[in-house]
């Protein structure tokens, strides 16, 4: 058996990415969340005291963490921001309904406001009444687009100029994978290169 790195008294569990370190579940959580309280306050992300900051709430493990983690921080440091969760349903029968009730438990359990608005209220249709228009083909294409305009326009919505949105390591070498591929390899489908940024 193997000790955390830092406390030596608790089994590793997580061995971090980025430096290889070893460390219990507790060890790993503390280092997160300096991680998180350090960049926030290097680069003064909450530099005005009594706003109202969005938070994009997909119900998904990425924004489910940011959102844990900014309550958290915000009331063991006192940022004095108020968080308000806010989600997109863009109208995919089956698609958002597990995620919605995900992100509703999340407004209860981190005791922040929920605004839920749909492609419908946005923009006066839904996404799969856009796929009945143009087909299957690109509409993810025409959602990410859609999805990025209805956070600025729900935010603006609700009087904040403010969104933060969680995204991961795999996240980020997707989307440089894909851009790189409309520079370079304009040939390979942006599906390929997802699935190449998942592996």
């Amino acid at each position: 058996m193997q000790f955390c790195a830092v406390c030596n008294t608790n089994r590793a569990q997580v061995i971090r990415p980025k430096n290889g370190q070893k460390l219990c579940s507790q060890c790993f959580l503390d280092a997160f969340e300096a991680e998180v309280h350090t960049t926030i306050l290097e680069n003064g992300i909450f530099s005005n005291r009594g706003e109202r900051i969005a938070v994009g709430a997909s119900g998904g493990k990425d924004s489910t963490v940011l959102a844990a983690v900014l309550k958290t921080l915000n009331e063991r440091y006192n940022y004095g921001v108020e968080f308000v969760l806010l989600s997109i349903d863009e109208g995919i029968h089956g698609y958002r309904d597990d995620s919605l009730e995900t992100v509703k438990r999340n407004a209860v359990q981190y005791s922040m406001e929920l605004c839920i608005l749909g492609y419908d209220m946005l923009y006066g249709w839904t996404m799969d009444q856009v796929v009945e228009k143009v087909g299957r083909k690109g509409n993810c294409t025409y959602c990410g687009v859609f999805r990025r305009q209805a956070l600025d326009r729900g935010a603006r919505r609700l009087g904040i100029s403010h969104i933060l949105t969680g995204h991961n390591a795999d996240d980020i070498a997707e989307t440089i994978l894909m851009n790189c591929k409309t520079m370079i390899c304009p040939d390979i489908d942006a599906k390929d290169a997802s699935m190449v940024a998942q592996h």
